[in-house]
C-alpha cells in the first residue's frame, strides 16, 4: 500500500481513492495468553478509572485515613466471601493482559515486538533487554542523561534510565529516529502481563521523558508526511469469522487491524447499512480497555430485553443463559461520533461466568469517582 499522497495528485482521484491511498493498516492479533474474565476486566477498570460501582458485589472503594484524620484516600477493597470483612485486592484479581496486540519492528536488523496501542499515554517503552535489545541494533543511539517514569490510574508503573532513538516499522510505515524508552523497573501488574508493553498514541505534552519530552510515533509520522495532520489518526476494525466467509463485502476476510490516516473506507462501506445518525452521545475511546461502561438506564434496558438475565453479586456482573438463541438477544449499538455501530448478536457473549451462564459483551454500570 502507498502511504503518502502528493498534493498534486489529490485532485485527480475520488475521495474514496484518496482515503485508500493514504490509509495505513496495522494488523492486530489476539493475545494467546489472554483469558477472558469479566470480573478481572471489571476490577482492572475500577483501578484505572476509580469509579464507584452502582450494584453490589465483592469489589468496592473504601475511605482510608492518610497521616491521621485530616486526609483520606479511596482504596479498592474486596469483601471476604460469606462475611462482612474486607481486605486488599489480590494482585492476580485484575486483568493484566491485553486482548489485541500489534506487531512493531524496532532496530537494525529488525526485532519484532507485540505491543498494546494505548490512546491514553505518550511513551513507547519496552523492558530493557527482554523483548528489544539495543545492543543488537546498529541504529540505536542513546540520549545521554535522559530518564523516564510512567504511572497509570490502576497503580501500575514503569521507569528506566535509558532512552534512545532507533528506526521502527509498523504497518509498512518506517519511522526513523523514534525515541524508545527502556524499562528497568516494572510494577507487579506489568510483571504479570504477557505483552511486550506499550506504544502510546497521545501527544508529547504528556510524554514522561526527562529532562525533555520526546515525540511520539504519531507525531513523527505527521512530521514526515506519512499521514496528514488533518486526518483522523487512528481507527480500529475488529473482524470476525463471519467476515471471512464474505470476501466480496469484507476484503480483509475477518482480520483485525488499526489504521493510521483516514478511516478505512472498505470497512465503512461494508457496514453502511448499520449506521444510524445520532447526536449528543459522547464517551472516552480507550484502546487500553476491553470493557464498555454505560449508564445504569442503558445497562438495565439491555439486560431486561434478555430472557433469564439477572444481576449476580458474586461476580458483580449481569448474566444470561449460555443457550440463549440469537433471536432472543436485543440489537445493541454504540455511538461513535455522530454514528451508531451495531454489535453483531453473535458477539454479545464475552465469557462464561458460571455453568450455563454467560457474561454479556463488555457491559457494566458505574459512577466515576471524584
Amino acid at each position: 500500500m502507498i502511504h503518502r499522497l502528493p498534493a498534486h495528485r489529490i485532485e485527480s482521484k475520488s475521495l474514496r481513492d484518496v482515503y485508500r491511498y493514504i490509509t495505513t493498516k496495522i494488523r492486530l492479533q489476539r493475545n494467546v495468553n489472554y483469558h477472558e474474565s469479566g470480573t478481572k476486566s471489571y476490577v482492572h477498570l475500577m483501578r484505572k478509572y476509580r469509579f464507584t460501582p452502582t450494584k453490589g458485589g465483592p469489589y468496592f472503594y473504601a475511605s482510608q485515613p492518610i497521616g491521621g484524620k485530616a486526609q483520606v484516600q479511596h482504596v479498592l477493597r474486596k469483601r471476604v466471601a460469606g462475611t462482612l470483612e474486607a481486605g486488599k485486592v489480590p494482585a492476580d484479581d485484575p486483568q493484566n493482559d491485553s486482548l489485541y496486540l500489534a506487531p512493531v519492528s524496532i532496530g537494525t536488523p529488525a526485532q519484532t515486538v507485540n505491543v498494546d496501542f494505548d490512546t491514553g499515554s505518550a511513551d513507547l517503552w519496552h523492558e530493557n533487554g527482554k523483548v528489544f535489545s539495543p545492543t543488537k541494533s546498529s541504529a540505536f543511539k542513546e540520549l545521554p542523561g535522559s530518564s523516564w517514569e510512567i504511572s497509570f490510574g490502576d497503580s501500575s508503573s514503569a521507569s528506566g534510565a535509558v532512552v534512545g532513538t532507533d528506526t521502527i516499522a509498523l504497518g509498512g510505515l518506517t519511522v526513523k529516529n523514534q525515541a524508545i524508552e527502556l524499562a528497568d523497573t516494572l510494577s507487579a501488574q506489568f510483571q504479570q502481563g504477557t505483552d511486550d508493553r506499550l506504544l502510546g498514541l497521545a501527544f508529547s505534552n504528556i510524554n514522561t521523558v526527562q529532562p525533555q519530552a520526546v515525540r511520539t510515533p504519531v507525531e513523527n509520522m505527521v512530521a514526515q508526511d506519512d499521514i496528514p495532520h488533518y486526518a483522523e489518526l487512528l481507527t480500529a476494525k475488529l473482524g470476525s469469522c463471519r467476515d471471512a466467509d464474505e470476501p466480496d463485502i469484507w476484503p480483509d476476510r475477518g482480520e483485525s487491524f488499526y489504521t493510521f490516516g483516514f478511516i478505512d473506507q472498505e470497512t465503512v462501506t461494508a457496514s453502511g447499512e448499520d449506521l444510524i445518525a445520532r447526536r449528543g452521545n459522547r464517551a472516552i475511546a480507550d484502546t487500553g480497555t476491553t470493557l464498555a461502561l454505560v449508564d445504569d438506564e442503558t445497562c438495565q434496558a439491555i439486560y431486561d430485553a434478555i430472557p433469564g438475565a439477572y444481576y449476580d453479586e458474586d461476580s458483580q456482573w449481569y448474566l444470561y443463559p449460555s443457550n440463549t438463541t440469537e433471536d432472543k438477544l436485543p440489537v445493541v449499538s454504540f455511538a461513535i461520533g455522530d454514528k451508531q455501530f451495531v454489535v453483531q448478536k453473535e458477539d454479545l457473549g464475552f465469557a462464561e461466568a458460571k455453568p450455563g451462564f454467560m457474561i454479556k459483551y463488555r457491559m457494566s454500570t458505574a459512577n466515576v469517582a471524584e
